[in-house]
């Protein structure tokens, strides 16, 4: 796996391991929808861990843990499960074993405490497997979706890192928004006092949170009573094994009443945390003291001790592998399992070999312990990465608030400055725990720092706020006196212009600028909408003859011609003017001509009859279709393309002319010669029919 996949694994799985889950800092409202402080710690007074562990037993996996251990105090009659031989001279075991104990190494006490919280709950150490996820890049939504998911999906007993991370983080940016909510309310005229601000999205999260902790409270709550029987059982099965030792009954007898027991043993179901590093190194103390104290059958000594230490050598070359591993959290996962097995699975060895084995599992678990710390120590350095661009981001804040700016268009622009400068910071990643809490206090403080003067500025536009609103409730009044008035043309003219006038205004207080924009649009609105009304009325006609056009093109379309010229020209006009004959159509319906002249283009073409001719009667019928009431830009448009063409034509004519120029001496039989003279000749028919059509086109002025 590479640095990218570990450092992303760890975001999840070692914040598990934390002391405590970084959080942003709170804010200084009071705001009622806020978590309380009730809830803000699952193992409070309300739902609180049935066994809590001793000050002695730290959390795993932080760094603190790891440099500076802190053993748990150990009684008296408890052992140290590594596998050293005990003091054959008479040594004071006792008090040789509270040394031992204070001399573990850190490596094998972080695994045992590991082990030991996952040790409560069959399947607590699940939660090494949630998918670490980069809340800081969700929005609130988002976040408590992920909230919902996590509840749906997993075991309550799992997801307590995850619910740390997503409420820190939730609440965090909720105070950004109070805080941008209180600064408007407060620049707007309110009362600091008076403030108070909600929303459905919080009002969410809050739902799923007491769903979150009544579910645990109940988890807890059925936990406590099975996890006290269990400690109750396993200490009773060690008073009996350790009964074993002045039982005088036959050898095989209590071999086989101490197999029963470790089977028992192993079926006992988890017991509390802070037990059971003691309650496994009293049972494996006890079983040692039975294999080495009782004259038991050698045999049966032997095969156990032979057959514990195959087991343990292969646990050992497992581990051996796994510290050549580049994935550290794997390895570190794994090594949990071996170590485990180890304590909870096998037991004693030979004395000859204890030593040994344990020196073995203990060097490769100290490796994958150092590359496990060396892994964090460059975590803690990703972090101070984005830390260092988080300053950078507040240093950006502090100048844009520092600059002096004095128009309303500067400061949208430093708005909006600000916007991407505070997405920047939230998507910039987690910081050094050390250094979060004071990180996220001098972003409040840039970001508070440019809202006062922000607010300051609009509170001097004020006045100018108030009088834009006089000028625009004028306009209103406008309007309102205009908006039945007859003069069409007139009023439209005057309506554009106040509306026109209206954007040049300027800004209103923001609380007037929804309501007297609503009361301007109303009153323009019912100027235009009776404007359209009449104009539908007008237009009632005009898509009579549309429906009319469309029946005739249909039937213009399944015309059939009869061969005769002459007899087929007079039905081609009857068409032609029964269309004219229908009249005008609306003009986003004018696209219909186009389709009739089309479909004349068919027609025109089946008759056997002189181009020229031809030509001029499509182009009548044109005309008709360009002239409109009132407007003659088509016609204009139609003028000018056809004076354009014909200076296209004299300009070939010319040209072709001026060509014939190096033929002076050549028959004019010569093929070359005789196709520029037919070209010039065709040219000139051309132009002829151009000609034509512009004297019929002025006729129609």
């Amino acid at each position: 796996m590479s640095e990218n996949d570990n450092l992303q694994e760890a975001d999840g799985n070692k914040e598990k391991l934390a002391t405590e889950t970084t959080k942003a800092p709170k804010t200084e409202h009071v705001e009622s929808e806020q978590i309380s402080e009730e809830n803000e710690v699952i193992e409070s007074t309300t739902v609180k861990e049935p066994l809590e562990v001793t000050e002695d037993e730290t959390s795993v996996g932080t760094s603190e843990t790891l440099e500076n251990p802190e053993p748990a105090e150990t009684s008296n009659e408890f052992e140290p499960e590594n596998g050293e031989p005990k003091n054959s001279e008479g040594e004071n075991r006792e008090d040789k074993k509270v040394a031992e104990t204070k001399k573990a190494d850190a490596h094998v006490e972080e695994i045992d405490e590991s082990n030991a919280e996952d040790a409560e709950d069959d399947e607590n150490a699940e939660r090494h497997n949630l998918e670490s996820k980069d809340y800081s890049s969700m929005s609130m939504e988002q976040l408590t979706i992920e909230f919902e998911n996590l509840l749906e999906n997993n075991k309550i007993q799992n997801i307590k890192s995850q619910v740390d991370d997503l409420k820190s983080e939730f609440n965090s940016k909720f105070d950004a928004l109070l805080d941008e909510k209180k600064e408007e309310f407060l620049s707007e005229g309110g009362n600091e006092i008076d403030f108070y601000y909600s929303s459905p999205v919080k009002k969410h999260f809050n739902s799923v949170f007491k769903t979150y902790r009544n579910n645990l409270g109940a988890y807890y709550k059925q936990r406590e009573n099975n996890l006290k029987a269990n400690l109750e059982n396993r200490l009773q099965i060690i008073e009996q094994i350790k009964d074993l030792v002045n039982d005088e009954e036959n050898i095989n007898t209590t071999y086989k009443t101490f197999k029963d027991l470790q089977e028992q043993w192993r079926n006992a179901g988890p017991i509390p945390r802070d037990r059971y590093n003691n309650a496994w190194n009293s049972y494996h103390h006890q079983v040692e003291v039975f294999y080495d104290v009782l004259h038991l059958n050698r045999d049966l000594r032997d095969l156990d001790f032979k057959h514990n230490l195959d087991q343990k050598l292969k646990i050992i070359e497992r581990a051996e592998e796994l510290a050549a591993d580049d994935n550290i959290n794997r390895s570190f996962r794994e090594l949990q399992v071996l170590h485990k097995m180890w304590k909870e699975e096998l037991g004693p060895v030979g004395r000859e070999h204890r030593e040994e084995v344990w020196e073995r599992f203990s060097n490769a678990t100290k490796t994958i312990h150092d590359k496990r710390q060396a892994y964090y120590a460059d975590l803690d350095k990703a972090r101070e990465k984005n830390l260092e661009a988080k300053e950078a981001i507040i240093s950006k804040i502090e100048a844009i608030a520092n600059d002096d700016t004095s128009s309303h268009k500067a400061w949208q622009n430093k708005i909006k400055s600000i916007e991407g400068l505070r997405e920047e910071f939230f998507n910039a990643g987690k910081v050094p725990q050390k250094s979060n809490e004071a990180t996220w206090s001098k972003f409040k403080d840039a970001v508070r720092t440019f809202n006062r003067q922000k607010n300051s500025f609009y509170k001097s536009l004020k006045k100018d706020q108030y009088d834009n609103l006089e000028k625009k409730k004028a306009l209103i009044q406008i309007a309102i006196d205009n908006k039945d008035n007859e003069d069409v043309a007139g009023t439209v003219s005057l309506m554009k212009k106040i509306q026109s006038d209206w954007k040049k205004i300027g800004h209103v207080p923001r609380k007037d600028s929804d309501k007297i924009w609503k009361q301007f649009r109303s009153a323009c609105n019912a100027f235009f909408d009776r404007l359209h009304a009449e104009r539908d009325e007008a237009n009632k006609e005009l898509m009579e003859a549309y429906e009319k056009k469309n029946i005739l093109l249909k039937e213009v379309n399944a015309l059939e011609l009869s061969g005769d010229s002459k007899k087929d020209l007079v039905t081609i006009k009857e068409r032609i003017a029964a269309w004219k004959a229908i009249g005008h159509v609306p003009s986003n319906k004018r696209y219909i001509d186009g389709k009739f002249n089309k479909a004349l283009d068919v027609l025109f073409g089946k008759l056997d009859m002189d181009r020229a001719k031809l030509e001029m009667i499509k182009f009548e019928n044109k005309l008709e279709n360009l002239a409109q009431p009132g407007d003659t830009r088509l016609l204009d448009n139609e003028q000018n393309f056809i004076r354009k063409k014909i200076t296209e034509i004299k300009g070939e004519i010319i040209q072709l002319e001026n060509n014939m120029q190096f033929f002076s001496n050549v028959d004019e039989s010569n093929p070359l010669v005789k196709d520029v003279i037919k070209n010039i000749n065709n040219h000139k028919k051309g132009l002829t029919i151009w000609e034509d059509k512009l004297r019929k086109i002025k006729d129609m002025y």
